[in-house]
C-alpha cells in the first residue's frame, strides 16, 4: 500500500476494533440476563481496569515514540534496549500491581460504590483478572515497539490471538460452565497470556540480530533511563487524568442509580467503538511523525500533518450520522431490557457527537507523541480536566442530571483538540523547521 498513513491505520484500526468487540460480547451476555446486576459488575470491574492499565499507556505510547525515532536514525542497538527497559518496567508495576491488589481493590470499589451485590461480583471479577497484569502490561511495551518500527499487522495479528480468544473462553465459560461474570474474568485472563506469549516468540524469531547488541549494562544506562522516564512521566500524567475523568463519569452515573449507570454503560461503548477507529490514525500518526523527525524529513511531515486530519474528519463524520439515526437498534445489540432503551433515548444526542467534537484531540496526540512533546498533551490535560469538565459537570449536573455529565464530558473533549491545535505553532511547528 503506497499511502504510508493507510497502511499504518488500517491495520491499527482492524487491530483496536477487536478490542471494544470483546466489551460489546460481555455486555451482551450479560445484558441479556435477568437482572443489571452482572453487566453492572463486569462496568465497575472494568472501570478499575481500565483505571489501572491506561494510567500505564506510556508503556504503548511512549515506546512508539522513542522506536519510531530510533527506527528512522536506523540505531539498531537503542531499538532493543528500548524494548528491554519498557518490558523491565511493564513487569515491575505488574508486580506491585499484585502484591497491593487487595487495598487497590477495596479503595476502588469505595470510590465506585454501586452497591453491595455489585461491589462484592465486582471485587470477585477484579482479583481473578489482575494477575493478567504481566501479560497485559507486557503487551502494551510490545505493540509500541512493532507500531514504532512501522509494523502494525504484528499487532493486529496478537489482537487478533487475544480478542478472538477471549470472548471463544468467554463464551465458554459462560455458556458452557454456567458462569456469569468470573467467566468474563478468566477469559481475559487466560487470553492475555496467550497473546503475550506469541509476541515474545515473534519478536525472538525476527530480531536475532538485534538481540546480539543487547547488554544489561545499555538497558539500565542513567541517561537513557532518565529520558525514558521523563519523557513518560509526562504520558502518564496525561493519561492518569484521561482515565480518572472517564473513572469519574462511570461513578456519577453510578450515583444517579442502577438505571443511569446501565444506561451510560451502554451508550459509552458507543463511544469507545469510534476511538478505537480514530486511534487507528492516531497510532499512525506516532508512527510517522517519529520516524521523519529521526531521518530529518520536514517535506514529509508538513505533507503528513493536514492529510492525517482529512482522515479523521472523514473516519468521524459517518460515525456520527450513524449514532444519531440509528441508537436503537444499536442498543438492541447490547441489551433487551426495555426499560433501559426507552430511558436511553433523551441521551441519544450527545453520543451522535461525540466522534465530531474529539476526533481532534486522538489526532494531536498522536503528533505529540511522535514529536516527544510529552509535557504539552500533559498541559493540555490538565486545563481540560479541571477548567473544563468539572466546572461544566459541578454547575450543570445539579440542575439537567446525566444530560449535564455528557455536556461536560462533550466539552472536555473538544477542549484537548482545541488546545493542541493552538499550541502546534509552539510545539510543533518549530521542530519541522529545525529539522
Amino acid at each position: 500500500m503506497k499511502n504510508p498513513i493507510l497502511r499504518l491505520a488500517i491495520p491499527n484500526i482492524l487491530s483496536n476494533i477487536t478490542v471494544p468487540l470483546v466489551g460489546i460480547v460481555d455486555l451482551a451476555l450479560m445484558g441479556h440476563m435477568d437482572s443489571e446486576i452482572h453487566l453492572n459488575a463486569i462496568a465497575i470491574g472494568g472501570t478499575i481496569f481500565s483505571f489501572i492499565y491506561m494510567s500505564f499507556g506510556f508503556l504503548r505510547m511512549g515506546t512508539t515514540g522513542f522506536v519510531a525515532q530510533a527506527h528512522g536514525k536506523k540505531d539498531h542497538t537503542e531499538l532493543i534496549h528500548i524494548f528491554s527497559r519498557a518490558i523491565m518496567v511493564a513487569f515491575f508495576l505488574a508486580l506491585v500491581l499484585i502484591l497491593f491488589q487487595f487495598p487497590i481493590g477495596l479503595l476502588s470499589i469505595y470510590l465506585l460504590d454501586a452497591g453491595t451485590e455489585i461491589n462484592e461480583l465486582a471485587l470477585e471479577y477484579f482479583h481473578i483478572r489482575i494477575f493478567a497484569a504481566p501479560a497485559t502490561l507486557g503487551i502494551y511495551a510490545l505493540t509500541g515497539w512493532f507500531i514504532g518500527r512501522q509494523d502494525t499487522k504484528t499487532p493486529l495479528i496478537l489482537a487478533l490471538i487475544i480478542n478472538v480468544g477471549n470472548i471463544i473462553l468467554n463464551l465458554v465459560f459462560i455458556k458452557l460452565f454456567g458462569m456469569k461474570s468470573t467467566g468474563v474474568a478468566y477469559g481475559t485472563l487466560i487470553a492475555q497470556y496467550i497473546g503475550f506469549i506469541t509476541g515474545l516468540v515473534i519478536i525472538f524469531k525476527r530480531n536475532k540480530h538485534l538481540l546480539k547488541l543487547w547488554s544489561l549494562q545499555k538497558t539500565l544506562n542513567i541517561n537513557k533511563m532518565k529520558e525514558y522516564f521523563s519523557i513518560n512521566k509526562d504520558i502518564f500524567i496525561r493519561t492518569l487524568l484521561l482515565i480518572s475523568t472517564l473513572s469519574f463519569f462511570t461513578a456519577s452515573s453510578a450515583r444517579m442509580g442502577s438505571e443511569i449507570l446501565a444506561i451510560n454503560t451502554i451508550l459509552f461503548q458507543f463511544f469507545l467503538f469510534f476511538t478505537y477507529f480514530i486511534d487507528g490514525f492516531a497510532n499512525a500518526a506516532e508512527a510517522l511523525v517519529g520516524k521523519y523527525i529521526g531521518e530529518g524529513k520536514k517535506t514529509k511531515l508538513k505533507t503528513l500533518i493536514p492529510l492525517i486530519f482529512k482522515w479523521g474528519l472523514s473516519i468521524s463524520l459517518p460515525f456520527s450520522f450513524i449514532y444519531y439515526i440509528f441508537p436503537e437498534k444499536l442498543m438492541y445489540i447490547l441489551t433487551d431490557l426495555p426499560q433501559i432503551i426507552s430511558a436511553a433515548e433523551p441521551y441519544f444526542i450527545w453520543v451522535g457527537i461525540l466522534p465530531l467534537v474529539s476526533f481532534a484531540a486522538f489526532i494531536w496526540d498522536g503528533i505529540y507523541v511522535g514529536a516527544m512533546a510529552a509535557k504539552a498533551i500533559r498541559n493540555a490535560m490538565i486545563i481540560s480536566v479541571v477548567l473544563v469538565f468539572f466546572p461544566l459537570y459541578f454547575v450543570l449536573q445539579p440542575i439537567w442530571g446525566n444530560h449535564g455529565l455528557w455536556i461536560a464530558f462533550n466539552a472536555f473533549l473538544f477542549s484537548r483538540g482545541a488546545i493542541l491545535h493552538f499550541w502546534a505553532k509552539q510545539y510543533i511547528y518549530p521542530s519541522i523547521k529545525t529539522i
